[in-house]
């Protein structure tokens, strides 16, 4: 069954006749809309590793749909040597980026569909299609939760409502809607009159180059800050609510997001403004506290760096953390494709992932 509304921004799909998955290259958004397509696990992990494909739900569909494409592509090898193609693919694409729990819950699935499949068949064509069969359900399910987080979330924004986002977790962050985003379209689709402020988000600019590329193709009112500006807006009661994504929550509700999301955060609380987090239940790690998580740190020269031009001395040391970690006590509820969580979280998130 197709969304009951349209998908007018995509970042990854898979191309049926070329049997490879397909992106949008971002590092080129808003300029050049540039389309790539490969099966090669290797351009796949650079695609990933350079943020051409970024966002942790799209990050984590990506792959999964690397791996089928693999597959395809590799199905006229013997039983042996296609296994341990499919398996040095997966750590490949393992070893792009840390952070991002969806990138290892889809792996994890792809792992386990292609063990499960061995047991069945020693038919490579067969592991393949069936490999790439999981991959579509992954997509999907992911197209389906961007719907439902919009849903679920939607009937949290009041109408003439004004929203703060930060980064992009929008539909160049999935494979639909989005997960912040998705909750502005839903609420912008029924007929809810919402304006966003999005913030840049240096130093790679997804706010400024992403969130407001989609916004505005869309025809929804946004205005553009710069990342320090989100005190001020909020002291002069420009906001109602923040929403924002997430790239992992950890079972006691910690949330890591894209650098800048804490301080948002701290804003927030101190203005009384509902801080709402949308993330799908791929995004949820329930095997690890936030001092298992390893924080990414990108090359330093994205600091000083701007589209190749030095914004700062060649030779000063830079820190360039790819996320941060916002406490539980400063988020007001999570928005998943199965419904809104409150505090207690370490309690509540459980229950998301307990049998019906």
């Amino acid at each position: 069954m197709e969304p009951p509304y349209p998908i007018k921004v995509k970042a990854i799909w898979f191309d049926n006749e070329r049997g490879e998955l397909c992106w949008i290259n971002t590092l080129k958004l808003p300029q050049v809309e540039e389309t790539v397509c490969s099966s090669s696990p290797e351009r796949v992990a650079k695609a990933i590793v350079d943020m051409e494909i970024r966002g942790a739900p799209a990050i984590g569909v990506a792959a999964a749909l690397a791996i089928g494409s693999y597959a395809l592509k590799s199905s006229n090898l013997g039983i042996d040597d296609f296994t341990q193609g499919v398996r040095r693919a997966i750590s490949i694409l393992s070893k792009t980026r840390p952070t991002a729990y969806n990138l290892f819950y889809a792996l994890g699935r792809m792992e386990n569909t292609l063990e499960n499949a061995l047991k069945k068949t020693s038919d490579p064509v067969k592991v393949a299609e069936i490999l790439v069969k999981e991959a579509l359900s992954i997509y999907w399910e992911d197209v389906w939760a961007n719907l439902r987080i919009g849903e679920y979330g939607a009937e949290l924004v009041p109408d003439n409502a004004t929203i703060l986002t930060h980064c992009n977790a929008g539909a160049l962050a999935t494979s639909a809607y989005g997960t912040a985003l998705a909750i502005v379209r839903v609420a912008w689709y029924k007929g809810k009159k919402v304006r966003v402020i999005a913030t840049e988000t240096r130093p790679m600019l997804q706010g400024a180059r992403l969130t407001v590329y989609e916004l505005m193709k869309e025809g929804i009112p946004v205005t553009l800050i710069t990342d320090n500006s989100v005190g001020m807006v909020l002291r002069k009661g420009l906001v109602d609510l923040v929403v924002v994504g997430a790239d992992r929550i950890t079972r006691d509700g910690y949330v890591v997001n894209k650098i800048g999301t804490y301080m948002n955060a701290l804003a927030a609380r101190r203005h009384n403004k509902p801080f709402y987090v949308a993330a799908p239940t791929s995004t949820i790690d329930m095997s690890r506290t936030i001092d298992q998580v390893v924080i990414e740190e990108r090359d330093p020269s994205e600091v000083k760096y701007i589209y190749g031009n030095p914004i700062a001395p060649r030779e000063v040391n830079a820190l360039n953390y790819a996320f941060d970690v916002t406490d539980p006590d400063l988020v007001t509820a999570i928005i998943t494709e199965r419904g809104v969580v409150y505090p207690p979280y370490g309690e509540n998130l459980e229950k998301l992932f307990k049998p019906l």
